[in-house]
């Protein structure tokens, strides 16, 4: 219930802005891509400029999630090694409990 409330107080004001900075800027710009002659149409793209400040937006996210998850990537590798390690001692202490039983079993009882 309050990740609902978190979410509701965080995402609705978000939505607003968003809904708000679309309306404001809806008027169509002219992305050209060659530098040397802007006028040219066939290196030119026309949006409004809301969609080009959104594609900004998901690229530099997507720019930035690769590089975390690339820095990140020495610690996946030392929790892989970890897990591995950590199943061959619960395999080695399963082997030496179930020896263990078995030599409690043979003991003679008094």
């Amino acid at each position: 219930m309050a990740k609902k409330i978190i979410n509701l107080l965080i995402l609705l004001p978000l939505g607003i802005i968003l809904i708000t900075f679309c309306v404001a800027n809806r008027q169509a710009v002219t992305l050209a891509f060659n530098p040397f002659r802007p006028e040219d149409q066939v290196l030119a793209l026309s949006a409004p400029f809301f969609v080009f400040i959104f594609i900004a937006l998901i690229i530099g996210m997507l720019i930035g999630s690769a590089a975390t998850w690339l820095t990140q990537g020495k610690h996946r590798k030392r929790a892989r090694i970890e897990a591995k390690e950590a199943v061959r001692w619960h395999s080695e202490a399963d082997r030496h409990k179930t020896r263990a039983e078995e030599i409690a079993g043979q003991l003679p009882s008094r």
